[in-house]
């Protein structure tokens, strides 16, 4: 009887962690968008996103970048995202929103689905610093679902149920070069670059949605 009492209690509990977004270890998932609006995020130009349908998405107002409120260092990112015809967007992290595309991290977004072979610059990359191990990316207009866990040095990327990115950020050791020995756009080794800072999404011109955009501190 105490052995089934016990084992109902930890059922409750889970079931209640699972209401709240409580984890069985401690650590609160947090909704970054609640499908309503956008008063968790900031965006670099006015009124360039908007929350409309459940979903985030640029306005008419084309460009800029769009960043959750906070800073994050170590946690797992989960969200859903569909491109356009030549999307053209990324997922940025631990990043400094005034020096995006040097300040920080960014997994690429971009409407190369059926390419054969896919380099730095494809969809679900460490942009210009690793490119995905699998072309893992739905044709324009399907869902495709995200994962990118990000603790200490270690960056892994899970695109559609397939892991394609599993880097570690202390290979990075020179300005402007990777370990494969070609060469990348950051002034900064990315083993130097801060581990902690922004997550953010960016607008190129091209249409990109997203959604059930999720975070969980590590």
């Amino acid at each position: 009887m105490k052995t089934q009492i016990i084992t109902w209690a930890l059922a409750l509990a889970a079931g209640l962690a699972c209401i709240t977004g409580q984890a069985a270890d401690g650590k609160k998932a947090v909704k970054l968008f609640n499908g309503k609006d956008l008063k968790n995020w900031t965006q670099q130009k006015p009124r360039a996103w908007e929350a409309r349908d459940g979903l985030l998405q640029p306005s008419a107002s084309p460009g800029g970048y769009i960043w959750a409120n906070g800073s994050y260092d170590n946690f797992e990112l989960e969200l859903d995202f569909k491109m356009s015809k030549r999307c053209n967007s990324g997922v940025f992290f631990r990043t400094d929103p005034k020096n995006p595309v040097q300040g920080g991290f960014e997994i690429q977004i971009l409407d190369s689905h059926g390419r054969a072979k896919v380099g730095k610059h494809d969809c679900g990359a460490l942009y210009d610093a690793l490119a995905p191990s699998a072309n893992a990316a739905k044709p324009v207009g399907e869902w495709n679902q995200m994962k990118i866990t990000v603790n200490g040095a270690l960056v892994k990327v899970v695109l559609n149920g397939k892991p394609i990115i599993d880097a570690d950020l202390d290979q990075w050791t020179t300005a402007r070069k990777n370990p494969d020995g070609s060469r990348n756009k950051f002034r900064t080794a990315l083993k130097e670059l801060p581990r902690t800072g922004s997550v953010g999404l960016q607008y190129h011109g091209h249409p990109v949605w997203f959604k059930n955009i999720v975070l969980k501190p590590l």
